[in-house]
């Protein structure tokens, strides 16, 4: 097994949400690949300098962990994107379902970040 890492924004955590920490939602078709972190440091490093940034994000950046089935997981290569911390891997779209299939237990929100421009969330959506 191994434990990896996703930052989101506010709109893909509510997706996470409603798929009772089950999964992560389909890519969108302008996102070919699902990109999970190795590593926490990195995690918060895209939560917080980047989602708290970004009005797609609302301005919050969420850091998720979770655990994947080896040797399912074992089978995708690890790429430096960066600094030697940028450790992540490329899960293609069109796998996502399997790869959803292969996380162990629930996924967790191990870290919160909000941007300056964060305002809130608001019943029956979010407020901008």
């Amino acid at each position: 097994m191994k434990t990896l890492y996703r930052p989101v924004g506010l709109t893909e955590m509510k997706l996470i949400l409603d798929l009772h920490l089950g999964g992560f939602p389909p890519r969108l078709p302008e996102q070919p690949i699902f990109y999970p972190v190795l590593n926490k440091p990195y995690a918060d490093q895209i939560a917080r300098e980047w989602n708290t940034k970004d009005l797609f994000s609302g301005y919050a950046g969420f850091v998720t962990e979770f655990d994947v089935a080896s040797p399912y997981i074992d089978q995708y290569e690890e790429h430096v994107v960066g600094a030697r911390h940028h450790l992540e891997l490329w899960i293609p779209a069109e796998e996502m379902d399997e790869f959803n299939h292969q996380i162990v237990g629930p996924i967790r929100v191990v870290d919160i970040y909000y941007g300056t421009d964060y305002v809130g969330l608001i019943p029956g959506g979010i407020c901008f």
